[in-house]
């Protein structure tokens, strides 16, 4: 009954989301040029692909890995890559070029999905995280598609809302052929909400399996010589509305002590790049957009405004804040910048990533500041003090490297089980 309901209320719903996707359209163009995707128009598959679905820019990072990974070891077999948001696609198409197929997400009704499977014909279905879609995962079951939920995570928070609607999760879980957890914790939390446990294992997560190539390191380099080699620089990584000013007011007490300090911010959003440099100019502060190559040697800030380069901009920098933890948005991945062997600092409130943090926490490797004056202080703390800030960034090197592997663990139990 709860599925009937969820997918009548979808139907209902569905002419006031494309009027949203519509207007939203206005300032993003790309989000009305492939919109009948959204309903399961796409074009006809010229065979079974492996359907990797990641909903944002954030799954799309982590997923680019084993998207890599499942091309080296089955060069044969297409891959699509589906996300909701135009931001995930754009990554998508920044890191794999022609390599892989691409296409919206079909919105969750019965018909859109229906569509949109026999058109792709899926081999099998790879959904990362804990995007537990119940027509997606349900016209893949009825077509027989292997379906995995990988990287999966569930936060204590997840959990509680699942179990309001186990007779909506619960059908949902046992289509899933294998769930491969992050952590115990997660394990044990989706173990709860009703999965079988001959389906769930801990592979731990993809994430700590994050590669820098030595032509990124070198291009870090070149960009830091632009930054100024002899000056400070932290960088403030997928920011949120909300916490932009926050970051702003805490580089502005940096700079009282630091005057030649500068701040790298790095939206989450590409359509708050107009608005966070508006921002900027309206504290006062001198300002440099990478998108316009306008150099940063004398700038106070420097707006990453590009998609696709922020893995880099890490390397340019010395101390990095991994955003939207200074709201109540859950936090993101601090593990980019910990390969990097430097400094992370984070806000409190990281509930989507509690367990890296607890693991970043455990080895003396990540530092939680509750608002712009400790942020602030631990910033300009870190420029003086080099060898906390050296020991720090080892640190966070050191959980990275003892945590990898889970990439070969999972793409060994994809290809096992199609």
């Amino acid at each position: 009954m709860l599925h009937f309901l969820y997918s009548l209320f979808f139907r209902l719903a569905l002419p006031f989301v494309l009027l949203r996707l519509w207007w939203s359209g206005r300032e993003n163009p790309e989000l009305r040029r492939n919109w009948r995707q959204r309903l399961g128009f796409v074009a006809p598959a010229g065979g079974p692909v492996i359907w990797v679905h990641a909903v944002s820019v954030g799954e799309t990072i982590a997923a680019a890995p084993l998207v890599k990974a499942l091309l080296n070891r089955n060069p044969n077999v297409p891959i699509l890559m589906t996300a909701m948001t135009a931001t995930g696609l754009e990554r998508a198409r920044a890191t794999f070029g022609n390599r892989v197929r691409y296409s919206y997400s079909p919105y969750d009704t019965p018909g859109s999905v229906r569509r949109f499977v026999e058109r792709v014909r899926p081999k099998a279905l790879v959904i990362m995280e804990t995007e537990l879609w119940p027509n997606m995962i349900a016209a893949s079951r009825q077509r027989q598609v292997p379906i995995f939920l990988i990287n999966a995570r569930l936060s204590e928070r997840s959990a509680q809302g699942y179990q309001r609607v186990g007779s909506l999760v619960r059908p949902i879980l046992a289509s899933i052929g294998w769930i491969a957890a992050q952590a115990s914790e997660d394990a044990n939390r989706f173990l709860r909400i009703g999965a079988k446990p001959d389906t769930v294992s801990v592979t731990g997560s993809i994430k700590f399996d994050v590669d820098i190539s030595s032509e990124l390191r070198a291009t870090a380099r070149q960009v830091r010589a632009t930054l100024g080699a002899g000056r400070p620089v932290w960088i403030a990584a997928s920011t949120h509305d909300g916490e932009d000013r926050q970051l702003l007011d805490a580089h502005r007490q940096v700079l009282a002590e630091h005057p030649n300090c500068l701040l790298v911010i790095v939206p989450r959003h590409p359509e708050r790049f107009d608005a966070v440099a508006a921002l900027v100019a309206e504290q006062g502060l001198s300002l440099a957009r990478r998108s316009r190559q306008e150099s940063p040697a004398a700038a106070q800030v420097y707006l990453g405004d590009t998609m696709g380069e922020l893995l880099m901009l890490f390397g340019a920098s010395d101390i990095a804040f991994v955003g939207g933890s200074l709201i109540e948005r859950g936090g993101h991945n601090p593990l980019e910048p910990a390969a990097w062997g430097m400094p992370v600092l984070s806000g409190p409130h990281v509930f989507n990533f509690e367990t890296i943090y607890g693991q970043l926490a455990s080895g003396d490797a990540v530092f939680i500041t509750r608002d712009d004056q400790q942020l602030a202080a631990r910033v300009s703390a870190l420029i003086v003090d080099r060898t906390l800030a050296e020991q720090s960034g080892s640190n966070a090197l050191a959980v990275v490297e003892a945590n990898r592997g889970a990439l070969a663990r999972v793409v060994d139990g994809i290809v096992g089980r199609v």
